[in-house]
């Protein structure tokens, strides 16, 4: 029998040579000196024989277990070569492949579908709890045990979404595995119900009074931050969508404008948020026929016609106050409403729960029982960019009526009442800062 010293040794001569290590099992050596692992074998009469690759990428050791592998297949009546192609073609198929490798794998496939923002979180949390503990580990080694153990280490800190987050994506990776042919128990897929429940979801703080309402804005709109910000605040405040989406809006968003006559028609103005900046399924975001559109009230213009004079010639409409080629600050307007005593009470997202909750609220009291009810319901939810109570997301897609006409109003109607006893927009550009 062959030994790992004599394996070693072994170098070219003048003409190819074999050492046997016995039970078919030889090691040839070229006389370039490329030694490679044989096996031998008759298979329907006929002599066979199976590469079973080079040293010293295979040990001896190795060899051997393959070559006892391939025994087992020819006593079971299969040909080993044909196991021994596949090897090759697709790979270990056992589970021995480390977690992260598949993780990674599994990733890479999944990251062009999601958001950035969504991507890097994904990423961040695995190589934060998971790759530390379980990464080097084959997937055969990771059970349920060792699995809560780890994500109960995530419980600790008091991140219960997070860990049921990570099982989640824990799950997906086996799915993921399975579905490339690796053969392996899925450890992720019942242990959720041994998770720490998650706590009710906090709603965004808001006000939810008109009066309280007119005091923020007041209280904003007299604050020491810079007039874009403030600007940027009103904005939001009126159009009432995402602040991402605000924070985003860029001028050539805007249309139904004359920005060179304050007194032309602006009955059609229109700021149309692009589908990619939207909250929906990729397959949508890429298609522009799900733009998402926002009628501006006068008010509205009013506030884009102060800030055109501060950032006209920048691509976004509200910018960084270090750079006009960047956004706002996501934490801008939030500091402002922290800094003016809203801490708690009220956060820039608080402004779609504000209008829903009074625009609902008082189409009930003007319409009752009455089917227009159940329209500006409808109608409200889809300014909001939101799936309307009853409406399926696939028939969302097919049912593409606007209803602009009704929106504008509503629009209006808002505006008109938020902004009552509110300065004009340009005293805000022209206030010093405190």
């Amino acid at each position: 029998m062959l030994t790992d010293k004599a394996v070693r040794a072994a170098v070219a001569k003048e003409k190819p040579y074999k050492i046997s290590d016995g039970n078919s099992l030889s090691l040839h050596v070229s006389k370039k000196g490329r030694k490679t692992w044989r096996f031998k074998f008759r298979f329907e009469k006929k002599e066979q024989l199976l590469i079973l690759g080079t040293y010293p990428d295979i040990s001896l050791a190795d060899a051997r277990e393959r070559r006892n592998e391939a025994r087992k297949l020819l006593r079971a009546g299969r040909d080993p070569r044909h196991s021994f192609i596949r090897l090759q073609l697709v790979g270990d198929t056992t589970g021995s492949k480390s977690f992260e490798a598949l993780a990674r794998e599994w990733y890479d496939l999944r990251q062009p579908r999601w958001k950035p923002i969504h991507a890097k979180d994904v990423i961040r949390s695995l190589e934060r709890d998971i790759f530390p503990i379980l990464g080097p580990m084959p997937l055969t080694e990771i059970d349920e045990q060792l699995l809560l153990v780890v994500l109960r280490k995530v419980e600790n800190r008091r991140a219960i979404e997070t860990a049921h987050r990570l099982r989640q994506r824990i799950n997906a990776v086996f799915v993921y595995a399975r579905s490339i042919g690796i053969k392996v128990d899925n450890p992720a897929t019942h242990i959720g119900q041994a998770l720490q429940p998650v706590p009710p979801s906090r709603k965004f703080p808001a006000i939810l009074s008109v009066d309280g309402i007119r005091k923020l804005m007041s209280d904003t709109d007299q604050a020491g931050a810079s007039p874009i910000t403030r600007l940027g605040a009103r904005f939001l405040a009126l159009t009432c969508q995402r602040p991402g989406m605000v924070r985003q809006m860029e001028w050539r968003d805007v249309s139904g404008i004359d920005w060179g006559n304050a007194d032309a028609d602006i009955s059609e103005a229109l700021w149309t948020v692009p589908a990619a900046k939207l909250k929906m399924e990729l397959k949508l975001r890429v298609n522009a026929e799900y733009d998402h559109s926002v009628p501006l009230a006068p008010q509205a213009v009013e506030t884009l016609r102060a800030v055109r004079w501060l950032t006209g010639r920048d691509q976004y409409v509200f910018p960084n106050s270090l750079s006009g080629l960047k956004p706002m600050s996501e934490n801008a307007i939030g500091f402002l409403y922290n800094r003016e005593g809203y801490q708690g009470k009220h956060v820039p997202h608080g402004w779609r729960s504000s209008f829903s909750t009074i625009m609902n609220e008082m189409a009930e009291r003007q319409l009752g029982q009455d089917a227009r009810l159940l329209a500006d319901r409808f109608i409200i939810d889809l300014m909001l960019a939101h799936t309307p109570s009853g409406m399926s997301a696939t028939e969302l897609v097919y049912n593409r009526a606007r209803y602009m006409a009704r929106r504008r109003e509503i629009a209006g109607i808002w505006a008109d009442m938020i902004m009552e006893g509110a300065v004009p927009s340009s005293e805000i550009i022209n206030s010093p800062r405190r």
